[in-house]
Formats: C-alpha cells, sequence, structure tokens
C-alpha cells in the first residue's frame, strides 16, 4: 500500500498544451506535445493519443501532469512530464483535466 508520504512526493500540476507533432518514431501511436505550465516554463512529452484524439482536440486543452519524473527517452525524444488520462476497459485513454478553466501550474491536491 502506498502511504499519504508516497502521494505528496508526486508533484501533479495544470498545463496547457500548445502544439501537437506527429511522432512516427514512437512504438505505439503518439504525438510530441508541448505544454505551458505557466511559471514552470515549457515541456515536452510524448504521449500515446494518437488513436483517440485528434490534434485540433489537443491544442488548447489543459490537462493534468506529473511534473517531477525524471525526463524518459522515447524513441530518441526527452519526454519530460507525464500527461495523466484514465485508461478505459476497451484500452482507450481519457485525458484528465480540470472542470473548469485552471491557473496553469495550479498544483493537484
Amino acid at each position: 500500500m502506498a502511504t499519504i508520504e508516497d502521494f505528496e512526493k508526486i508533484d501533479m500540476r495544470v498545463g496547457r498544451i500548445i502544439e501537437v507533432e506527429e511522432f512516427p518514431e514512437a512504438r505505439k501511436p503518439s504525438y510530441k506535445l508541448t505544454i505551458d505550465f505557466g511559471p514552470l516554463g515549457i515541456r515536452r512529452s510524448s504521449a500515446g493519443l494518437k488513436p483517440y484524439y485528434q490534434p485540433e482536440e489537443l491544442i488548447g486543452r489543459q490537462v493534468v501532469c506529473v511534473v517531477n519524473f525524471p525526463p524518459r527517452r522515447v524513441a530518441g525524444f526527452p519526454s519530460e512530464v507525464l500527461v495523466l488520462g484514465a485508461m478505459q476497459a476497451d484500452g482507450r485513454v481519457v485525458l484528465l483535466q480540470p472542470d473548469r478553466e485552471s491557473e496553469l501550474a495550479a498544483p493537484i491536491a
């Protein structure tokens, strides 16, 4: 079991997707996302969302991300944050987002 102390180590923040690029080098159908975290700056992420979202659905969308994991290389691309989504029984991903417009970099509590 995880403790509250374990949970408190995870830094989850609200960001806004500002750019979406195709990522054909990734093993599963993915995009390279550029995400604005306001005072925390711009970060990039590889996200296996291509089967579920079109780029125009993603640009401007607020998302919830883990921002304090070490960068992970995906097909040579440094993925700096983990974009969070709910995994559906059929394998689809549904992105997590605030239910109202949020300040960028607002912590998830």
